[in-house]
């Protein structure tokens, strides 16, 4: 896996924060857990259901020595999200998501949690959707 980076810009890599000073390509050449800095979301951006998801399965990737506390909150959010979901469509590729979380494949199951944040988020917020904010 070969990636650029700009100057001043972070990368997660198996927990740990890495940043570089000047621009640079990186090659991974073994398995690796990482994040690029352009796809974290900042808590403060985690401002709807989906959103939450992401962030706290972002932090399974980002922080893995807490990951026996977070996959407690991912299995609650998760399964609220699935129950209120009105869209079929949606409830799938949550079940997915849940499928990649505990098979250990964070990085897809985040990508697979953007292409939600369009189709989710446009709609209006139903009072269900209100509830899962609350849990």
């Amino acid at each position: 896996m070969r990636f650029s980076l700009k100057a001043g810009e972070r990368i997660f890599i198996n927990g740990a924060v890495l940043t570089v000073s000047q621009k640079v390509t990186l090659s991974l050449l073994n398995e690796a857990r990482f994040l690029l800095e352009s796809h974290v979301l900042q808590v403060t951006e985690a401002t709807t259901p989906m959103r939450q998801l992401y962030f706290v399965v972002q932090s399974l990737l980002i922080n893995p020595q807490e990951a026996g506390k977070v996959m407690g909150a991912f299995r609650k959010l998760h399964e609220a999200l699935i129950q209120v979901a009105a869209d079929e469509a949606v409830k799938d590729t949550l079940g997915k998501v849940g499928d990649l979380v505990e098979a250990d494949r964070t990085f897809e199951a985040l990508k697979l949690i953007r292409t939600l944040f369009e189709p989710v988020e446009a709609r209006p917020s139903a009072p269900a959707e209100a509830a899962v904010q609350a849990a």
